[in-house]
């Protein structure tokens, strides 16, 4: 710990890669999607790949006014349909299934470390979601995988997309807290850097799996600076002394 974290009060989260493992819960869901169907031959991995990959173009459109605002769900769609089922040939999915499919979002499993570390930093701490995922998404989320949040923070709130600096005061201004008083925790160093830049302290969490064995995680560059680094939320724990 490179600095005094007393005045640290509430901890948000970036919750896709960083809380959960979205990669493999979705791959599990696109398996057994395209089993139903019938549908042979055809890569989940690369599906699950593709489909997060699209987030930050949709999420770009809505920034530079080509789309109008939308909840992520409604974004996880268009990159379905516009991208992926033309792409892979998924035009035999019926709308019932695919909307299912969509839904994958809100089904996703914790990394093993998530449930434990969570529930020790939330006796000392406010924990709070601050995510590109919209409300229902990350409230379904959390009902499924367990995860014992005080508040569900979203982008959705500030009709804005991390990393714009409303999402991070928006976050500190509803918890009623100084952005000093806030830390984003997070796999993504630049969602780090974003809240730093906007007041708030830091906590890199690596999760080197995030997209798979074969494709390692971007890490931090050399002059990132973050007040805390933890092998993971447990080990967050211990170096916030939340018992």
């Amino acid at each position: 710990m490179s600095t005094d974290m007393s005045k640290v009060k509430a901890l948000t989260f970036d919750v896709f890669g960083t809380v959960v493992d979205w990669r493999t819960s979705v791959i599990l869901e696109i398996e057994s999607t395209l089993t139903a169907a019938n549908i042979e031959g055809i890569d989940a991995p690369a599906i699950a790949d593709d489909w997060r990959a699209g987030y930050p173009r949709v999420m770009n459109e809505v920034r530079e006014g080509a789309r109008p605002w939308a909840p992520l769900d409604t974004l996880h769609r268009a990159i379905l349909d516009e991208d992926l089922v033309p792409k892979y040939g998924l035009q035999p999915l019926a709308e019932e299934q695919r909307a299912n499919l969509n839904r994958a979002w809100h089904r996703l499993d914790p990394w093993p470390d998530a449930v434990e570390g969570l529930t020790r930093l939330k006796q000392r701490y406010i924990l709070a979601t601050l995510s590109n995922g919209n409300v229902a998404l990350l409230v379904n989320m959390a009902r499924y995988a367990k995860l014992p949040w005080d508040a569900v923070l979203s982008a959705e709130l500030f009709g804005h997309f991390k990393t714009d600096p409303e999402v991070y005061l928006g976050a500190a201004r509803l918890l009623g807290l100084q952005p000093h008083e806030v830390m984003m925790a997070a796999t993504h160093a630049g969602d780090l850097r974003a809240a730093a830049a906007n007041g708030l302290r830091t906590a890199y969490i690596p999760r080197p799996l995030e997209w798979g064995p074969d494709r390692p995680q971007p890490g931090k560059r050399e002059d990132d600076a973050f007040d805390v680094e933890a092998e993971d939320f447990v080990d967050l724990a211990e170096a916030l002394r939340a018992r």
